[in-house]
Protein backbone atom coordinates (compact mmCIF):
# COMPACT_ATOMS: atom_id res chain seq x y z
CA UNK A 1 0.00 0.00 0.00
CA UNK A 2 2.90 2.36 0.66
CA UNK A 3 3.92 2.20 -3.01
CA UNK A 4 0.40 3.34 -3.93
CA UNK A 5 0.67 6.26 -1.49
CA UNK A 6 4.01 7.29 -3.01
CA UNK A 7 2.59 7.04 -6.53
CA UNK A 8 -0.39 9.17 -5.58
CA UNK A 9 1.86 11.70 -3.90
CA UNK A 10 4.02 11.85 -7.05
CA UNK A 11 0.92 12.40 -9.19
CA UNK A 12 -0.31 15.16 -6.88
CA UNK A 13 3.10 16.82 -7.00
CA UNK A 14 3.12 16.68 -10.79
CA UNK A 15 -0.30 18.38 -10.96
CA UNK A 16 0.94 21.10 -8.59
CA UNK A 17 4.10 21.61 -10.67
CA UNK A 18 2.11 21.71 -13.92
CA UNK A 19 -0.29 24.37 -12.60
CA UNK A 20 2.67 26.36 -11.28
CA UNK A 21 4.59 26.20 -14.57
CA UNK A 22 1.52 26.87 -16.72
CA UNK A 23 -1.09 28.57 -14.55
CA UNK A 24 -4.58 28.56 -16.01
CA UNK A 25 -6.56 31.79 -16.26
CA UNK A 26 -3.50 33.89 -15.44
CA UNK A 27 -4.48 37.34 -16.69
CA UNK A 28 -6.14 40.55 -15.56
CA UNK A 29 -9.82 40.90 -16.38
CA UNK A 30 -10.94 44.32 -17.56
CA UNK A 31 -14.66 43.62 -17.21
CA UNK A 32 -14.56 41.99 -13.77
CA UNK A 33 -17.51 42.74 -11.52
CA UNK A 34 -15.52 41.65 -8.45
CA UNK A 35 -11.87 42.02 -7.55
CA UNK A 36 -9.70 41.58 -4.46
CA UNK A 37 -6.01 41.69 -3.64
CA UNK A 38 -4.40 39.08 -1.44
CA UNK A 39 -1.04 39.10 0.29
CA UNK A 40 0.68 36.55 2.49
CA UNK A 41 3.26 38.58 4.45
CA UNK A 42 4.90 35.41 5.81
CA UNK A 43 6.25 34.38 2.42
CA UNK A 44 5.57 37.32 0.10
CA UNK A 45 2.88 35.72 -2.07
CA UNK A 46 0.74 38.42 -3.69
CA UNK A 47 -2.15 38.08 -6.08
CA UNK A 48 -5.22 39.76 -7.44
CA UNK A 49 -8.31 37.70 -8.16
CA UNK A 50 -10.87 38.89 -10.71
CA UNK A 51 -14.37 37.50 -11.14
CA UNK A 52 -17.26 38.31 -13.39
CA UNK A 53 -20.43 37.31 -11.60
CA UNK A 54 -23.79 37.50 -13.34
CA UNK A 55 -27.10 36.07 -12.22
CA UNK A 56 -25.47 34.63 -9.10
CA UNK A 57 -23.00 32.57 -11.16
CA UNK A 58 -19.24 33.02 -11.49
CA UNK A 59 -19.07 33.38 -15.26
CA UNK A 60 -15.31 34.03 -15.46
CA UNK A 61 -12.46 34.11 -12.97
CA UNK A 62 -8.77 34.88 -13.33
CA UNK A 63 -5.76 35.99 -11.33
CA UNK A 64 -2.41 37.74 -11.60
CA UNK A 65 0.47 37.97 -9.19
CA UNK A 66 3.46 36.08 -7.94
CA UNK A 67 4.07 33.49 -5.32
CA UNK A 68 5.41 30.07 -4.52
CA UNK A 69 4.46 26.94 -6.47
CA UNK A 70 1.69 26.01 -4.04
CA UNK A 71 0.12 29.48 -4.09
CA UNK A 72 0.18 29.71 -7.88
CA UNK A 73 -1.06 26.16 -8.40
CA UNK A 74 -3.87 26.63 -5.89
CA UNK A 75 -5.01 29.81 -7.65
CA UNK A 76 -4.88 28.08 -11.03
CA UNK A 77 -6.83 25.06 -9.81
CA UNK A 78 -9.33 27.33 -8.10
CA UNK A 79 -10.09 29.25 -11.30
CA UNK A 80 -10.82 26.01 -13.12
CA UNK A 81 -13.02 24.70 -10.31
CA UNK A 82 -15.24 27.74 -9.79
CA UNK A 83 -15.89 28.92 -13.34
CA UNK A 84 -19.55 28.46 -14.17
CA UNK A 85 -20.53 27.69 -10.57
CA UNK A 86 -23.23 29.45 -8.55
CA UNK A 87 -21.81 31.77 -5.88
CA UNK A 88 -23.36 29.63 -3.13
CA UNK A 89 -21.52 26.58 -4.45
CA UNK A 90 -18.27 28.55 -4.69
CA UNK A 91 -18.66 29.60 -1.07
CA UNK A 92 -19.32 25.97 -0.03
CA UNK A 93 -16.22 24.90 -1.95
CA UNK A 94 -14.20 27.61 -0.19
CA UNK A 95 -15.33 26.25 3.19
CA UNK A 96 -14.55 22.65 2.17
CA UNK A 97 -11.08 23.52 0.88
CA UNK A 98 -10.35 25.49 4.03
CA UNK A 99 -11.53 22.56 6.17
CA UNK A 100 -9.46 20.08 4.15
CA UNK A 101 -6.33 22.15 4.73
CA UNK A 102 -6.87 23.18 8.35
CA UNK A 103 -9.21 20.74 10.10
CA UNK A 104 -10.44 17.40 8.81
CA UNK A 105 -11.20 16.34 5.28
CA UNK A 106 -14.83 17.23 4.51
CA UNK A 107 -17.21 14.43 3.62
CA UNK A 108 -17.38 15.30 -0.06
CA UNK A 109 -15.53 14.67 -3.30
CA UNK A 110 -13.31 17.62 -4.17
CA UNK A 111 -12.21 16.13 -7.47
CA UNK A 112 -8.99 17.53 -8.85
CA UNK A 113 -8.69 19.86 -5.86
CA UNK A 114 -7.70 16.82 -3.78
CA UNK A 115 -4.13 17.45 -4.96
CA UNK A 116 -3.98 20.26 -2.40
CA UNK A 117 -4.69 17.89 0.49
CA UNK A 118 -1.01 17.08 1.00
CA UNK A 119 -0.33 20.69 1.98
CA UNK A 120 -1.97 19.96 5.32
CA UNK A 121 1.17 18.01 6.26
CA UNK A 122 3.12 21.29 6.06
CA UNK A 123 1.35 23.80 8.35
CA UNK A 124 3.62 26.66 7.28
CA UNK A 125 2.37 26.25 3.68
CA UNK A 126 -1.38 26.20 4.40
CA UNK A 127 -1.63 29.98 3.97
CA UNK A 128 0.03 29.60 0.56
CA UNK A 129 -2.66 27.14 -0.52
CA UNK A 130 -5.57 29.15 0.90
CA UNK A 131 -4.53 32.64 -0.22
CA UNK A 132 -6.33 32.55 -3.56
CA UNK A 133 -9.44 31.03 -1.98
CA UNK A 134 -9.64 33.71 0.72
CA UNK A 135 -9.06 36.38 -1.90
CA UNK A 136 -11.85 35.06 -4.12
CA UNK A 137 -14.14 34.83 -1.08
CA UNK A 138 -13.36 38.47 -0.25
CA UNK A 139 -13.93 39.54 -3.86
CA UNK A 140 -17.33 37.87 -4.01
CA UNK A 141 -18.58 38.84 -0.56
CA UNK A 142 -17.42 42.44 -0.78
CA UNK A 143 -19.27 43.00 -4.06
CA UNK A 144 -16.49 44.43 -6.14
CA UNK A 145 -14.67 46.38 -3.45
CA UNK A 146 -10.93 45.95 -3.34
CA UNK A 147 -9.98 43.96 -0.27
CA UNK A 148 -6.70 42.83 1.22
CA UNK A 149 -6.53 39.40 2.82
CA UNK A 150 -4.21 38.25 5.58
Amino acid sequence: MRDNDDGLRDLYQEVIFDHNRKPRNFHAMDDASHRADGHNPLCGDQLTVYARVSGGVVQEVSFIGHGCAISTASASLMTEAVRGQPVEQVEALFRNIHAMLTEAHPDCDLGKLEVLSGVREFPSRVKCATLAWHTLHNAITRAGDTAVTE
